[in-house]
């Protein structure tokens, strides 16, 4: 049998504005956002006294949030060390998750499959069409009904070069 995993408690919890700037410096423009997030893990290890380290999705979306060769001067992070030595980093104002524990449970099934399948197509189809027209209002709005009358194409005409002697 599997061994239930137990909670680790959370001892110690610090916020840190971590400076990128300078170590982002010393790399080439197409590696500067994986070389701060080396610097994240560097910065946290250092100041938590631990070489285990993740780092918490928020805060990678925003290192990468303008690509590779933009990330942030500086970001405002938490970061939480576990009894088991284990630091956890996380943007600043990131949003909490909500643990497994606490699962919805499913709503009965009232219709049959088909049935909502079938609605489902329906309801897509109409969302569709109410799109499309929304599309074509907006283009018709920007777009003038009439353009103006394109010039006709004129015959090209070959000139003699002056010094040619005259055909007859």
């Amino acid at each position: 049998m599997a061994k239930k995993e137990e909670a680790s408690k959370i001892i110690l919890e610090r916020t840190y504005n971590i400076p990128l700037r300078r170590e982002t410096l010393k790399a080439p423009s197409y590696r500067k956002a994986k070389k701060a997030i080396t610097a994240i893990r560097e910065f946290i290890g250092r100041h938590m006294k631990s070489g285990n380290v993740a780092v918490g999705k928020y805060l990678n979306l925003k290192v990468w949030e303008h690509g590779i060769k933009n990330p942030p001067h500086h970001v405002k992070v938490t970061a939480s060390k576990d009894d088991k030595g284990k630091v956890f980093v996380e943007l600043a104002d990131a949003p909490k998750e909500a643990k497994a524990d606490e699962k919805k449970k499913p709503e009965p099934k009232t219709e049959k499959p088909e049935e909502k399948i079938e609605g489902a197509k329906e309801e897509k189809a109409e969302e569709a069409k109410k799109i499309e027209k929304e599309e074509i209002r907006e283009l018709q709005k920007e777009h003038p009904k009439h353009h103006a009358p394109r010039m006709p194409a004129m015959p090209k005409q070959q000139e003699a070069h002056p010094t040619a002697p005259k055909s007859v």
